[in-house]
């Protein structure tokens, strides 16, 4: 797999996903540990609450590992980056921004001395991606620090189906699929697993890795996601590629081929295996349950409802654990107006605005297709999770876009070595007509 996904194009007059030359640009000098960096970012946006562990880990032990992972990806990148060179970013500028009513919000203590920590953590993960800012270059280093790393998050869920399927797919949670080695709720696997088939698939349209290595990701990872029975994660895997994949027709005769077969298997599935599909969707549901969002829109009316100051309308009540009244509120958007105010839903609107913005206005490439898939996916998935905030996977991905919507560093130009002069004697500089 690793080195699969380190492959490079095609040769020369082979059909590619960008324009030609030079469609993915090649980071010059990025470190191997700027990989680390960015798996520890991942280890820290795991969370540490989720299904019962066939070990059982307490919490406490689980949030030192992961905020421990953030120290250490914040000091690594800041090791690797000691003249604290950056490149200009709206999206970590806007996240930057972010911190103001978050850190207002939580100075009142509503939420607890928590929210100043949570303040903290948001804090040292935008700073890390300042400090990587310096390797987004439009390239696919990151894409595959990505996918490596989500893949490695599925293997141990994998694992853990295989030790205990009982704990891996408890009643508790409606016999979906829950990490059993390390607390990962079905949700959580659906978005990984949705995510790195999603990246995968535009690598192979892109020519970017062959199609073995990419089964080895793609085949586990759908398996993995129908057991989790995540309807979000589905829904947004597949208007994220189709969106991705519409970016790319133009310019791609594999993406041609790959939308055209898959429009086709798509209606004759939806045609041969309507009752089954409805059933897996349902996932046992009644139709009132599956219209209120699975209670969800109870709390959120709940939330709309409860009285508010002025200044908790403007700033929110500070950062939390994404829960109003004991219950989650699973709405990225009604999140961060609960915790960081109408200031925060403006910023973060402005966040997926900008990122949407420079997609469309950049030229067909794989990198741009991979950007637009994860902004879709992001965008679609905040209608029924919360993360969109706070240092979550969500804000990853979308770091991830903006890596790839970056413009290549232009290159420094080379310094013609001056030619020491000959030093000529004075007898030689006297000369004389003769």
């Amino acid at each position: 797999m690793g080195g699969d996904l380190r492959r490079g194009g095609p040769p020369g007059g082979a059909d590619t996903a960008g324009p030609q030359p030079g469609a993915e640009p090649r980071p010059a000098g990025t470190p191997k540990m700027v990989g680390v960096v960015w798996g520890l970012l991942i280890l820290n946006t795991l969370g540490s609450t989720g299904a019962k562990t066939i070990i059982p880990l307490p919490r406490s032990l689980i949030q030192i590992a992961t905020m421990g992972a953030l120290v250490a990806a914040f000091t690594l990148a800041l090791a690797l980056n000691l003249r604290l060179r950056i490149r200009p970013s709206a999206f970590v500028l806007l996240l930057t921004l972010l911190l103001v009513p978050s850190i207002i919000s939580s100075l009142q203590l509503e939420s607890g001395f928590g929210a100043l920590f949570r303040c903290a953590r948001l804090t040292l993960f935008v700073g890390t991606l300042w400090l990587l800012s310096r390797w987004w270059d439009g390239g696919l280093t990151f894409v595959r620090h990505h996918i490596r790393m989500y893949f490695a998050v599925l293997g141990s869920v994998a694992a853990g189906l295989a030790i205990s399927p009982g704990a891996a797919m408890p009643e508790l949670y409606g016999g979906r699929l829950v990490g059993a080695l390390w607390p990962l709720t079905p949700p959580q696997i659906g978005q990984y697993a949705a995510v790195i088939i999603g990246l995968t698939v535009l690598l192979v349209l892109g020519r970017r890795t062959d199609s073995a290595g990419a089964a080895v990701v793609i085949v586990p990872s759908l398996v993995l996601l129908a057991l989790t029975h995540t309807r979000t994660a589905t829904l947004g895997l597949l208007i994220g590629l189709a969106l991705a994949i519409g970016s790319l027709v133009l310019t791609s005769a594999a993406a041609r081929r790959f939308f055209t077969w898959t429009v086709l298997c798509a209606t004759v599935a939806a045609v041969g295996f309507s009752s089954a599909l409805q059933a897996w969707f349902l996932r046992g549901q009644s139709q009132e349950n599956f219209s209120n969002l699975t209670g969800r829109a109870k709390v959120w009316d709940a939330l709309l409802a409860a009285p508010r100051t002025t200044a908790e309308k403007l700033f929110g009540v500070g950062l939390g654990d994404k829960s109003f009244g004991g219950l989650p509120i699973d709405n990225s958007w009604l999140a961060v107006y609960h915790e960081q105010g109408l200031i925060g839903v403006a910023l973060v609107s402005a966040i997926i605005i900008v990122l949407a913005g420079v997609a469309l206005l950049r030229p067909p490439s794989l990198s741009r297709a991979c950007a637009i898939f994860l902004i879709s996916y992001c965008a679609i998935a905040s209608y029924t999770e919360a993360g969109l905030g706070d240092a979550s996977p969500y804000l990853l991905h979308l770091a991830l876009a903006a890596s790839l919507l970056a413009a290549p560093a232009a290159a420094t130009p080379l310094s013609t070595p001056q030619v020491p002069r000959r030093r000529v004697p004075r007898w030689a500089q006297r000369s004389e007509v003769i």
